[in-house]
């Protein structure tokens, strides 16, 4: 059962990351991961900081539409986006096996991460009222009978004191059960990919100061309305075997 969620909402980048730390999910048993989650066991990757901008490759698929590229990473998964956007290869931070890409938009804005080849474990330790704005099935993804889907999200953390620290918006891929009632485990968009678990999101922030934002979107209705949201969607839903 989907909760209608909150119309005013605030976030943070800190307190996106802090979520996404203590994203809950399936037992260790079950491949799921973070980006960077302090409460989870992962793969060790390498230190260094050093990016690189990728290059697109071409995909074996159709042609992309007026606008749009396409990109295929080296360990078999594809996406499109758009042809002003930005994608840099951060090989040096990607676990062992795996890539990081980090995507922008042509003013540096973040928009979303493609990881994979991440392993860990999570358990659920406290549960938040929640929001689902958007779910949609992907079944290109299907994985041993599962199928990912993607969401757009909320969490509200009850026990802050700072309304710009109190509310977590998130969109991504992810195979976490659907939540039900009132309230919900962290948000959990990582999916299950050979050869352990994968993701591909990112954070809705309505107070980024990017250039280029459009005005008065200070609230994830309005978001969803947005250009830019479309075309993450889009780019996020793409994502299918190369």
């Amino acid at each position: 059962m989907h909760r209608s969620a909150p119309s005013a909402i605030a976030v943070s980048g800190a307190i996106c990351l802090a979520f996404l730390l203590s994203a809950c999910g399936p037992s260790a048993s079950s491949p799921s991961t973070s980006s960077a989650d302090a409460t989870a066991t992962s793969t060790p990757s390498p230190t260094a900081t050093s990016t690189t901008s990728a290059t697109a490759s071409p995909s074996a698929s159709s042609p992309t539409e007026a606008g749009w590229k396409s990109y295929t990473t080296t360990d078999g998964l594809t996406f499109d986006y758009p042809e002003d956007w930005k994608i840099t290869d951060k090989a040096a931070d990607a676990a062992p096996g795996g890539v990081f890409l980090n995507i922008t938009n042509a003013n540096g804005k973040n928009l979303a991460d493609l990881r994979t080849n991440m392993v860990t474990g999570a358990e659920c330790t406290v549960k938040q009222p929640y929001g689902v704005y958007e779910t949609q099935p992907l079944p290109a993804l299907e994985q041993n009978g599962t199928v990912p889907r993607y969401v757009f999200e909320t969490r509200t953390d009850t026990t802050a004191t700072d309304p710009k620290l109190m509310t977590l918006l998130a969109y991504g891929i992810t195979t976490a059960p659907e939540p039900s009632g009132t309230e919900a485990c962290p948000v959990f968009h990582f999916f299950n990919w050979p050869p352990s678990g994968a993701m591909f999101g990112g954070v809705y922030d309505p107070f980024d100061t990017t250039p280029g934002n459009e005005m008065h979107v200070d609230t994830p209705e309005v978001y969803m309305g947005t250009q830019e949201y479309k075309n993450i969607k889009k780019m996020i839903t793409s994502l299918k075997p190369a």
